[in-house]
């Protein structure tokens, strides 16, 4: 089927975060870290962790309703729902279906993506192209997580569990006849022969049964996430300027031409690393790590929220959105709002 001559575009987002707020001093109290040694590394002052037995679906549920209020849509209109995480509810059905369920939808095709970082920007691929195709009108897309309840928050587990936060946010795409506005295009890669650089290597299939005692108590923890840092860091300032081009370069866009760049919020140093790498000033970046951690495939989407609620992202804007992170994978977007 031939692509119908429209764009989509983001009509309305949404976010939400458990009311708990995680500073770096209450982590300190249980490993050996502090305020200064997070915030030097990666930027991060605080995170919201859930309280209880709060599922990604759920965070993702509010957030959702938030966008479609925004877009001025109501949920029985929506003709499909991506879910990005990679915090799912439970193995099985995928978190999209829950979501679903949670916003009362029946009927309506639902599929998650487990992209990681870069789930929200894949996503985006997909429900564009689901609206230039015709096949869709409103096409719900969020990204939701909750780490903290798979973190080795011990001194162990230290320099990847600071990082993390608890959070979902959401957007609501629709067609756009004015082919300068929306989304402009898409761009994803991957290169799978990094996957053990950024894991979480158990439960696994692989094994039988998929989970053990020694998984999960062992010496090495094979249930946490595990990230060689320093080598992410040494791509992710490779990969994120690569992506970003190719965006520009699609579009006959330069660096100067953008108002606003949103990164996924991994690192601040990377950001700003990056950022100083392209010439980019400071004030035309986006950042919230320092508030929520990094929130995976909600990172994105959530900044993004933030920035339009805060007047950041205002009708004719410019916005660039780029990603990377396991896999790896890495991602980019351009969208005139």
């Amino acid at each position: 089927m031939s692509e119908v001559q429209c764009n989509s575009r983001i009509a309305g987002v949404g976010h939400e975060v458990p009311p708990r707020v995680v500073t770096n001093d209450e982590l300190a109290k249980i490993m050996d870290t502090s305020d200064e040694w997070i915030q030097q590394r990666t930027g991060v002052r605080q995170r919201h962790f859930i309280s209880g037995d709060t599922a990604a679906s759920e965070l993702g549920a509010v957030a959702a309703k938030r966008a479609l209020a925004m877009a001025e849509v109501e949920a029985c209109e929506i003709d499909l729902v991506i879910f990005c995480t990679l915090s799912v509810d439970v193995d099985f059905p995928g978190s999209a279906s829950l979501l679903s369920r949670n916003l009362g939808l029946r009927g309506v095709p639902a599929f998650d993506v487990r992209n990681q970082c870069s789930g929200f920007l894949y996503g985006l691929a997909v429900a564009d192209k689901f609206i230039k195709s015709g096949r869709c009108r409103r096409v719900l897309l969020v990204g939701g997580e909750i780490h903290s309840t798979g973190l080795d928050q011990t001194t162990r587990g230290r320099a990847v569990s600071v990082i993390f936060g608890d959070g979902a946010a959401a957007v609501l795409l629709v067609p756009e006849e004015d082919r300068n506005r929306g989304i402009l295009s898409t761009h994803l890669h991957s290169e799978g022969k990094y996957a053990e650089k950024l894991w979480v290597e158990a439960p696994t299939s692989r094994c039988r049964p998929r989970l053990t005692e020694e998984m999960i108590v062992g010496e090495e923890g094979r249930i946490f996430p595990k990230m060689e840092g320093r080598y992410v860091f040494k791509h992710a300032l490779r990969r994120f300027p690569e992506a970003i081009d190719e965006a520009l370069r699609a579009n006959a866009l330069s660096v100067q031409e953008v108002d606003l760049f949103i990164l996924h919020q991994a690192n601040l140093r990377i950001s700003e690393a990056v950022a100083m790498q392209m010439g980019v000033a400071p004030d035309r970046v986006f950042n919230n790590i320092d508030r929520y951690g990094n929130t995976t495939a909600a990172s994105i989407p959530l900044a993004l929220s933030e920035a339009v609620e805060k007047g950041r992202v205002k009708p004719g804007d410019l916005v660039c959105l780029a990603a990377f992170g396991s896999g790896f994978t890495w991602a980019s977007a351009l969208l005139r709002w």
